[in-house]
């Protein structure tokens, strides 16, 4: 897509951007994606409208960690001869080097994800190994999500912080086997369409790709959810209120007390203190 086109597909998103056209959502707001559960944005987005934004079915690279940042996508498809020979010429006129598949990684920019539709190709079904790895993690200093199995396992967990998920492992290689057909388009992964900018976040539970425009609404609302969920935990163990006046809407005394709780709890809890600053000023209490 053309930056004129991936615009006019996001048109919803009106902050900054990439020369690429692609929305730039703010590091400081991916950050706080890192703390929001699957769970939490797979309600928000689908309450918003976004009912196919969610894909299991992943192994990752390192367990238990997070994977948060701006979708680079790439299709890839079973090879043509005549296509990808055709598409060769035009890559070298442009100025791209070497095969098909280093050509998306040269595009990363840090905090990019590089998107991989690999229409979830096991055998000859690697694009990527702990080469290109290393790669993508010097340009982006994140993962990638790969539609498809990846080789060189060990290799490439021992590269800290390259948290990655991908549908298997295989020795083979894909590039005999396949033609990138299009980069920063349109992918189908599994049951989502991801687009350009969409914010990737990835746990060992699956992986949620996030409209630009809505991640500060998913990150605000999780927030919310989980200060209250820590308050509410707190003063049940202090027995101040019984799990019936907590499970339910709270009644006007027990959100001020909740606004209370914020204002003298404001350093310790795992919120930016701007966020919880803002909260409470947004509230009526």
């Amino acid at each position: 897509m053309t930056p004129a086109e991936i615009i006019d597909y996001t048109r919803e998103w009106s902050g900054e951007r990439f020369a690429d056209g692609r929305p730039h959502v703010p590091n400081a707001l991916i950050a706080r994606v890192k703390n929001v559960t699957i769970t939490e944005a797979w309600g928000i987005l689908r309450g918003d409208g976004y009912h196919h934004q969610y894909e299991d079915g992943w192994f990752c690279t390192h367990p238990g960690q997070v994977l948060a940042g701006r979708a680079l996508t790439a299709m890839y498809m079973p090879r043509r001869p005549q296509m990808r020979t055709i598409m060769e010429e035009k890559g070298a006129a442009q100025g791209c080097v070497g095969d098909q598949i280093s050509w998306p990684i040269d595009m990363l920019a840090p905090g990019d994800v590089y998107v991989a539709d690999v229409f979830g190709k096991i055998e000859q079904g690697p694009v990527i190994g702990d080469n290109l790895a290393t790669s993508i993690y010097a340009k982006s200093g994140n993962g990638v999500v790969h539609d498809a199995a990846i080789r060189d396992l060990d290799g490439v967990q021992e590269i800290a912080g390259f948290t990655s998920f991908f549908r298997g492992v295989h020795p083979s290689y894909a590039a005999p086997t396949i033609m990138l057909v299009g980069v920063n388009c349109p992918v189908r992964i599994g049951k989502v369409t991801v687009m350009p900018g969409d914010i990737v976040l990835g746990r060992q539970d699956g992986i949620v790709f996030i409209p630009p425009h809505l991640v500060e609404k998913v990150v605000k609302t999780s927030e919310l959810i989980q200060l209250r969920d820590r308050f509410g935990k707190q003063r049940l163990a202090e027995d101040v209120y019984t799990s019936g006046e907590i499970d339910r809407r709270w009644e006007d005394h027990i959100e001020r007390d909740f606004s209370g709780w914020l204002e003298d709890h404001m350093d310790e809890l795992p919120v930016p203190k701007e966020a919880i600053q803002e909260l409470l000023k947004e509230r009526t209490w």
